[in-house]
Parts: C-alpha cells; sequence; structure tokens
C-alpha cells in the first residue's frame, strides 16, 4: 500500500504532499525533511529505492523515487508494493501530468494545485492504485475540465 506521495524541488521545498495514513502535523514535517535528505544525497547513478526513514517504519516501508530536472516524485510505500511496478506508476504520473500541462514544470504545481490533485486521485487514491493508463486518467482530465467550462457558460 502506498503511505505517502511527497514531491519536492531540488532545494527540498514540498510541491506536493499526500499522506495516506495518519500523522501528527510535526511528525509529517520530520517525515518530509529525513525523505527528502535521504533521497537528496544519492547519486545519479544509484538505484532508486531505499529502505524507509525511521520515522516512517523503518525496514517495512521503501521509498521509490524519480529525480526529473528540478522535481524529486518519491512514493512511501510498505512492503507489499513492488518497487518497479512503482517506478512504472510516477512515470505514468508524471507523463500524465506532462500530457495535461504540456511540458509540466515546477510552476504548474504550484499554481494548478488543484489540478495536480486531481490527476493524482485519478491514479492513487486511499493509497491503493487506480488508474495505470494514461490516456484514460488524461481522457477523465479532459472530461472535468469540459464539465468545469460548461458550469462557468452556464452562469
Amino acid at each position: 500500500m502506498i503511505k505517502a506521495i511527497l514531491i519536492f524541488n531540488n532545494h527540498g521545498k514540498p510541491r506536493l504532499i499526500r499522506f495516506y495514513q495518519y500523522f501528527a502535523e510535526d511528525m509529517q514535517q520530520q517525515i518530509i525533511r529525513e525523505t527528502f535528505h535521504l533521497v537528496s544525497k544519492r547519486d545519479d547513478n544509484v538505484c532508486n529505492f531505499l529502505e524507509g526513514g525511521s520515522l516512517i517504519g523503518g525496514s517495512d516501508y521503501k521509498l521509490i523515487y524519480r529525480h526529473y530536472a528540478t522535481l524529486y516524485f518519491v512514493f512511501c510505500v510498505d512492503s507489499s508494493e513492488s518497487e518497479l511496478g512503482i517506478l512504472d506508476l510516477i512515470q505514468v504520473f508524471v507523463e500524465t501530468l506532462d500530457k495535461c500541462f504540456e511540458n509540466v514544470c515546477e510552476l504548474d504545481l504550484i499554481f494548478h494545485m488543484d489540478k495536480v490533485h486531481y490527476i493524482l486521485q485519478e491514479v492513487v487514491m486511499g493509497g491503493m492504485v487506480l488508474e495505470t493508463n494514461m490516456n484514460e486518467i488524461v481522457a477523465q482530465v479532459e472530461l472535468q475540465n469540459r464539465m468545469e467550462k460548461s458550469e462557468v457558460s452556464d452562469q
């Protein structure tokens, strides 16, 4: 099960945080700092999996991440998840963001947070993977956009 999805920039500023397991606010902040520290200090030529930090469950949890340009996409999962499956899921999520924003960048995540969260909810809800087909996800996002536009024009 996915326990958390974290997106940071290269300086450790969180750009998207979604916890699927309850943690108190101060604990969440510690997890975010520890996760960034663990992921950012790794070389680019090492594998993209590592054991979860001491705060988020230790050896039963894994951090699976990808570094794209200025952003780290980190999924914190328990041992029941496949590392390669989650890496593929990160790729699907990033490619979907890329299609929806035409070359997604950090500013898209900042200024279109609602749309980013909607896309994420199409992929993962409650820590469970819902959809991995990028075309289906994009179709749902486009449908949502059309519905929003029709609501605005009806008013």
